[in-house]
């Protein structure tokens, strides 16, 4: 499927405070919380990352998709092609990969569930980065609900996880890596 993606995050203090908001707005639950382990591939040149494009290979319980997200396009929102596809054998496609040449660079965890309100799908990310509410739809349906909880175009995130990471990471001195949980469990502690 291709299509053009449009969304933004908001960011939120717990998942409490998100999940209540969304449904003071008539957001109703679509998908329950799950863990999602996304990799992000190119090749060793990095040719799409230079190139601002994305290949993503993401777990969600017993689905894997493999995504290919063009560049960003200059907007108020973050607006870019996406064509996605649901693969039978998550194994086997990362074998694939790897036998072509193309390597994670990056490694993001995050607890998802769902909800709906009209023209958008709104997601609650719990991230080792903190927590988001991310809005993708149609731009009536996201600017009337960033609207309705309150939020303007000023409050919107239009970076990704990756850049979330990166940024919090460098501004604590940290070495980067990946975005992983750290207890065992993959629970946020």
């Amino acid at each position: 499927m291709t299509y053009v993606e449009r969304e933004i995050k908001l960011r939120f203090e717990s998942p409490d405070v998100a999940r209540a908001a969304l449904i003071q707005v008539g957001a109703t639950p679509l998908r329950d919380r799950r863990l999602q382990d996304d990799r992000v591939y190119d090749w060793p040149d990095g040719r799409l990352t230079n190139a601002r494009c994305l290949l993503r290979v993401r777990r969600d319980g017993d689905t894997t998709k493999l995504t290919f997200k063009g560049p960003p396009q200059v907007a108020s929102m973050k607006v870019r092609e996406e064509v996605e596809i649901t693969v039978d054998d998550g194994e086997r496609l990362v074998t694939l990969l790897n036998r072509i040449g193309l390597t994670v660079r990056f490694r993001y965890q995050k607890f998802r569930e769902e909800f709906e309100r009209p023209g958008v799908v709104l997601a609650i990310d719990e991230t080792p980065v903190g927590t988001f509410a991310e809005l993708e739809g149609d731009e009536h349906g996201i600017t009337a609900t960033a609207a309705a909880l309150g939020r303007k175009p000023s409050d919107y995130i239009l970076d990704s996880y990756r850049g979330l990471f990166l940024k919090e990471r460098q501004a604590r001195g940290l070495d980067t890596g990946h975005m992983l949980f750290e207890t065992p469990s993959g629970n946020p502690s």
